[in-house]
């Protein structure tokens, strides 16, 4: 039991550590879109902070997709539990919905040289993207809350 209890611990606190660094990432993109956010407007010499701050999108929703939902999908699978492969089913589109958002966003914006008109247009899309962003971090709290939290003091079913 000792021993299963200790492959346990190895195998979720992996699982622990990733949502960790995820949920830093999550931090970090959050001050640099509300960095943005706090400017009245925009000329070229922010390309560089609204290029960084679209590089950190993409990184965090590229981690979400291929690593932590990957891992809360297993996590669930595992311990057999229907309710939380249920939950994931419903929210991975709606999530997946915001993805779209936020990859928009990068495409518009993640570039070198902005147009006068893109710069003029930064404001709101950035407010749009906020709220998406809002909804879709309650999303993956959910999930963590619900296919992490509740499973990291269980062994799995064999």
């Amino acid at each position: 039991m000792l021993e299963s209890c200790k492959t346990a611990q190895e195998r979720w606190g992996g699982v622990h550590e990733i949502i960790d660094r995820w949920l830093e990432q999550r931090r970090q993109l959050i001050e640099a879109l509300m960095y943005l956010k706090g400017c009245k407007t925009f000329s070229g010499s922010d390309t560089e902070k609204v290029q960084h701050a679209c590089d950190m999108l993409v990184d965090y929703v590229s981690a979400g997709h291929f690593t932590v939902y990957e891992q809360l999908a297993i996590e669930a699978k595992e311990f057999h539990d229907d309710d939380s492969i249920l939950l994931l089913r419903k929210l991975l589109p709606l999530i997946e919905n915001t993805t779209e958002v936020a990859i928009e966003f990068n495409d518009k914006f993640g570039i070198k040289d902005h147009s006068a008109s893109q710069l003029e247009s930064l404001s709101f899309a950035l407010q749009a993207l906020l709220v998406v962003m809002a909804e879709r971090f309650q999303h993956e709290d959910l999930l963590i809350k619900e296919l992490h939290e509740v499973h990291s003091e269980k062994v799995p079913e064999e």
